[in-house]
């Protein structure tokens, strides 16, 4: 009778990331990595069709004011047509690949909230809704750094040096943008597993200390 009364610990977006459930989180960071990408391409591919057209047209250049004019019109065509292509194109490389990053980092909490759930033999209750909540940490975004820089690694066909750099750049910014998230959840009230476990045996043994001492006294 006792498992009729274990029902699915109740559903609250604080616990979330930023207190924003996944699939409106990963939207949003592909949104954000879309734009940021369509800013890094124009800059870039504005900058490479100056270039190109300069260096296909060097042997022509024009001799009189006329050609002078339809020059710089066809090069500014020419340098807007090709930032908005690599922007577009880099938009939607970025915004791919930051929904790979995302769907990681929510795979990792979701495995080890499973992995705690198995081990602790918590469901249906406030303890499992409280490891759901403090397992969502800069230690999961720390793996997501390292999967995506793997999966990019693969993708590229990129040598085992350059993998190895990749890796350590994904763990390093996985690392920063975990610790940032973490930051922002504790201005927002949501608790943290190593945040509780520094807090349980700092402030707890001051506390038991304490109490010990008055009983002494």
């Amino acid at each position: 009778m006792a498992n009729e009364a274990v029902h699915d610990a109740p559903y609250h977006p604080q616990q979330e990331r930023l207190s924003i459930p996944y699939v409106p989180r990963l939207l949003l960071s592909q949104v954000v990595g879309g734009i940021a990408g369509f800013g890094l391409g124009i800059s870039q591919g504005g900058l490479m069709a100056g270039l190109r057209f300069r260096a296909e047209n060097a042997h022509r250049f024009p001799t009189t004011q006329t050609g002078w004019y339809l020059y710089h019109k066809s090069k500014n065509y020419h340098i807007a047509l090709g930032a908005v292509q690599e922007g577009l194109k880099m938009a939607g490389k970025l915004a791919l690949w930051t929904g790979v990053f995302m769907t990681m980092e929510e795979g990792v909490d979701r495995a080890r909230t499973g992995v705690m759930r198995r081990w602790t033999g918590f469901r249906g209750t406030e303890d499992e809704e409280r490891t759901n909540e403090i397992n969502r940490d800069f230690v999961s975004t720390l793996f997501a750094g390292l999967g995506t820089a793997g999966a990019f690694s693969a993708w590229n066909r990129f040598p085992i040096p350059t993998a190895v750099r990749t890796a350590r750049l994904g763990a390093k910014y996985g690392l920063m943008f975990g610790l940032v998230e973490d930051v922002l959840s504790l201005l927002k009230g949501r608790r943290l597993g190593y945040v509780e476990f520094v807090k349980k045996w700092t402030f707890g043994a001051s506390t038991t200390m304490a109490a010990e001492a008055g009983v002494a006294g």
